[in-house]
């Protein structure tokens, strides 16, 4: 790609901890993926996935996962690490993404982080309360008590025993509902009194760039256009494929967007045009969720338009290495 050509001696210089990482963030449909590939023909680097979506193997399509071509050019860690009957906390990520940082730093490299699980980010820059692991019994106790009840109810169960939690969850948000019940019942303890024991933060400077877009409609349009690639690629085969293999239907992964709303068409709940509908505005609601806390993060740098319509990241890459720079 051209470049500054930099001497990669210069990475070897610094020790380990005080290189800094590289956090491409971002609403969902914004070249993230793309701008982390860029990086690595730039610099020595590797690509850390920030996705909770992309852990699970064989959820591709629902997932806009890179195909395999891709992946072979520019290798990503935490990509098809998880069967999608299993669990991914945000602890897991902790735990994985600090030992391949060090991993990579030791080798003198620099981690490029990229993708859209915002409290991946959080995780590493404030580190991450000790809340106890997942309870696959106890999670299916709640997914069932949900089925009958509703959401809503569960929601109200959650407000009378951790009302600080409920205060900051959606009454629809299933997941974050579902997990802030888990961790009371198995502990007896709330959220908050789990995050006074938080486990610190990466030791590495973060560098956080944000990709976006200065027109809201664009980012629509690009995702309304996403999601019906998603269909026209075989979404509707892809889910049902995961089910003849086994994947339960109550599983997270499939809670994750397009899945969710597949498995509604399938089961007769919605049509089909419904089923698009809804995936999109999902979507769209999750970009506006990530635009907003984004907007609250400190030393964020903003990088608009530029490059992201054409997947042309040279410009972006000349800043991260510029910045890059001034550590050595």
């Amino acid at each position: 790609m051209g470049g500054l050509n930099v001497d990669s001696s210069l990475y070897t210089a610094l020790a380990p901890e005080k290189i800094p990482v590289i956090a491409l963030m971002g609403p969902t449909a914004t070249g993230k993926t793309d701008a982390a590939a860029q990086c690595i023909e730039r610099f020595p680097a590797e690509i850390i996935s920030v996705d909770s979506s992309l852990v699970y193997e064989g959820m591709n399509i629902g997932t806009a996962k890179p195909g395999v071509d891709f992946l072979a050019q520019y290798p990503h860690h935490l990509v098809d690490i998880r069967h999608p009957n299993n669990t991914y906390s945000v602890a897991d990520f902790y735990h994985d993404c600090g030992q391949l940082i060090t991993e990579i730093t030791s080798n003198g490299k620099v981690p490029v982080l990229a993708g859209g699980t915002m409290f991946y980010f959080n995780a590493l820059e404030n580190g991450l309360s000790d809340l106890p692991k997942a309870d696959a019994e106890l999670r299916a106790s709640i997914s069932e008590d949900a089925r009958h009840m509703g959401w809503p109810k569960q929601h109200a169960r959650l407000e009378a025993l951790d009302s600080v939690s409920a205060a900051r969850i959606d009454p629809m948000d299933a997941q974050r509902i579902q997990r802030a019940l888990e961790i009371v019942l198995s502990s007896g303890k709330t959220v908050a009194e789990h995050n006074a024991l938080r486990k610190p933060a990466i030791a590495n400077p973060i560098v956080k760039i944000a990709l976006s877009f200065s027109d809201r409609a664009v980012l629509h349009d690009r995702i309304a256009r996403r999601f019906e690639i998603m269909l026209e690629k075989g979404l509707q085969s892809e889910v049902e494929g995961l089910l003849d293999s086994g994947v339960d239907a109550s599983a997270p992964s499939m809670r994750m967007i397009g899945y969710r709303q597949m498995l509604e068409y399938l089961t007769g709940e919605v049509s089909q045009d419904n089923m698009k509908q809804k995936g999109i505005a999902a979507t769209r609601q999750l970009a506006k969720r990530q635009l907003t806390w984004l907007r609250n993060q400190s030393n964020v740098l903003w990088w608009v338009d530029e490059g992201l319509e054409r997947v042309e990241f040279q410009m972006l890459t000349e800043l991260i290495e510029k910045t890059l720079n001034n550590y050595y």
